[in-house]
C-alpha cells in the first residue's frame, strides 16, 4: 500500500483557548491531504462534480493521540483502500515532525454518487488510486 503525505504548519488562528489545535481542525488537515492526494493521482474533483458524480464522506473515525501547538510542522498521510464495491476508504495520520509523534490516526470512508444521487463508483476510479 502506497502512503501519500502533504506538510503542514499549524497556524495561530486554528489554536483555542487552551493553545492546542481545535479538534474540528483535525477535519481540514484531512480533508485538504485527501484532496491533493486525489490531484496526485490523476482524479480532478471539479471536472467529476461537473460530471454530476460527486465524491461524499459516509464516515469519519477520528483518534486523538497528541496535541498540536501553534508552529509545529506535521504531516497529514494518506493510504487508499477499497471498503467494498459502492465504498473506498483513507486510513490517515496527522505526525508532528519534530519529534515523529502521531497526533492522530483517522479512517474516512466514502463513496461516489451519480447523477441520480445513487452510490456508483466511477470506473477507473479504484485502479487510479491504487497504482
Amino acid at each position: 500500500m502506497s502512503v501519500f503525505s502533504v506538510e503542514f504548519k499549524v497556524r495561530d488562528y486554528e489554536c483555542d483557548m487552551q493553545g492546542i489545535v481545535n479538534n474540528g481542525v483535525y477535519f481540514n488537515y484531512l480533508e485538504h491531504a485527501r484532496h491533493e492526494f486525489l490531484l496526485a493521482k490523476g482524479v480532478d474533483f471539479a471536472a467529476l462534480a461537473r460530471d454530476q458524480i460527486h465524491l461524499v464522506v459516509v464516515r469519519s473515525e477520528m483518534d486523538y493521540k497528541a496535541s498540536l501547538t501553534s508552529g509545529d510542522q506535521f504531516v497529514v498521510t494518506v493510504a487508499f483502500e477499497q471498503v467494498s464495491r459502492a465504498r473506498f476508504g483513507f486510513r490517515q495520520m496527522v505526525i508532528r515532525q519534530s519529534d515523529g509523534r502521531v497526533a492522530l490516526e483517522g479512517l474516512v470512508i466514502g463513496t461516489a454518487l451519480n447523477e441520480r444521487g445513487r452510490p456508483s463508483i466511477p470506473a477507473g476510479f479504484v485502479e487510479k488510486l491504487t497504482a
